[in-house]
């Protein structure tokens, strides 16, 4: 961490300066408030460390114009005169803590490395906000399909009308309904998503619909639903195709009442959703053989959006690839030629999907630099593969291999393996199971 000390008495600024030197920080001391100002305009500070009184300008007043200079700059009041007046205003001045002198070193390390936390956590925030951004705020792409998807959603954003997104897995269905709600007039209220093949039959109703306390062994107190939670807001219905035929029957009353039954309950509770269901089935067949009920597909189904699998545009393989180095590795050099054309022949059995983990595994194998096709083990479509080599058992065979790498790295230590994979422990070890690495 960069640190400015400031302190008027000059041997409090050699301890505190020395002390954080040794524990490994880049330390610069002033004696005047002054001189601090005229060394905040010329360098970046992480955190500037003052003295309350001073001569001609005081620790607040300081606190005040190096915010004005670095806005993110962390600042620690010293003081030898504390109240709780002095700690509030210094607080809501925008100090990050105090302390009051005499002070052990100890106990500055100690507030310094909270501080040091807290600016990582916030760090690590801004970047998964940032990469949800980039997840679901556009969709990339310019080829005529694509351009076609985007128009459809342009369409229909301004409306209420319950939209249907059927395509393959993979292909991005949960990104265009984020899309419609992010474009329409309920952007500012809930978007909620809920995947219907997730969750057994028996969970279903309640985790849609809400509960009332008492209403079955374990409901010590009332949960709203889904619909409640998304009131005002989106309800994204992922996998519809897969909802059983007695939600399907409550899901239909919910749509054409707007309002619905908490499990347990007898008073109607009114909600205002958009509804925006997706479905990789073929709902249609699936009417004809009785697993889907015909008056709810057509109310879902009122505008239908399809959106084609990866092999329909591949001329957009090149921008999601450098979308997709973006958002994981934003210093990544370049990616060999040959690499784009190997992905460019590719069938794409997984769509989207299979890319952005193709890609975020080849940044991991490539150790961060420039990516070939050592790291990207695909077999272009129309060559032959052995019976074992199919699309599915090389992509096995890349998870096997990023998880042993993975490992490696990290010495065995499954936490950070988890954390650097981007996963839990609990999914990490079902992983490794399932390939025999435990």
């Amino acid at each position: 961490m960069k640190i400015l000390v400031v302190d008027d008495e000059v041997r409090m600024a050699k301890v505190v300066g020395g002390a954080l030197r040794e524990a490994g920080h880049f330390v610069k001391t002033t004696e005047s408030a002054n001189e601090a100002l005229e060394t905040l305009q010329g360098e970046d500070f992480d955190l500037l460390i003052t003295d309350l009184r001073m001569p001609n300008i005081d620790g607040l007043v300081l606190l005040k114009r190096a915010k004005e200079i670095i806005p993110e700059i962390s600042v620690v009041i010293m003081t030898a005169y504390a109240s709780v007046d002095t700690a509030i205003e210094a607080l809501r001045n925008g100090a990050e803590d105090y302390l009051i002198k005499p002070f052990s070193i100890d106990e500055l390390l100690i507030r310094i490395s909270r501080l040091e936390e807290k600016k990582r956590l916030k760090f690590e925030l801004d970047l998964r906000r940032s990469a949800e951004r980039g997840r679901f705020g556009q969709i990339v792409g310019k080829s005529k399909p694509i351009r076609e998807v985007l128009e459809l959603i342009d369409k229909v954003a301004a409306t209420d009308a319950t939209v249907l997104i059927y395509g393959p897995s993979g292909s991005g269905k949960e990104l265009v309904a984020r899309a419609i709600h992010e474009k329409s007039k309920r952007r500012d209220e809930p978007f909620v998503p809920i995947n219907c093949a997730a969750i057994t039959e028996t969970l279903l109703e309640s985790e849609l619909f809400g509960y009332e306390k008492g209403a079955f062994t374990g409901a010590t107190k009332s949960k709203p639903g889904r619909f409640e939670l998304a009131h005002g807001g989106t309800l994204f219905l992922d996998e519809i195709g897969e909802l059983p035929l007695s939600v399907q029957v409550k899901l239909l009353r919910v749509i054409q009442e707007r309002e619905i039954y908490r499990v347990g309950g007898i008073q109607p509770i009114k909600v205002d959703v958009r509804i925006i269901a997706a479905t990789n089935r073929d709902l249609k067949k699936a009417m004809a053989e009785g697993r889907f009920r015909e008056d709810l597909y057509f109310r879902i189904a009122v505008f239908p959006i399809r959106v084609p699998p990866l092999s329909e545009h591949k001329e957009d393989i090149p921008e999601l690839v450098e979308a997709f180095l973006a958002r994981y590795n934003m210093t990544l050099a370049d990616v060999d030629k040959d690499v784009i054309d190997t992905l460019m022949e590719y069938d794409w059995p997984g769509n989207v999907r299979e890319l952005e983990n193709l890609i975020e595994r080849a940044i991991i194998l490539s150790g961060g630099k420039r990516i070939t096709l050592d790291h990207i083990p695909l077999v272009p479509a129309g060559e032959t593969r052995d019976e074992d080599d199919s699309p599915t058992g090389t992509l096995m065979a890349l998870e096997r291999e990023l998880l042993v790498k993975t490992l490696e790295q990290f010495k065995g230590n499954k936490t950070k393996a988890a954390k650097a994979l981007g996963i839990t422990r609990r999914m990490l070890y079902t992983r490794l199971k399932k390939f025999g690495l435990e």
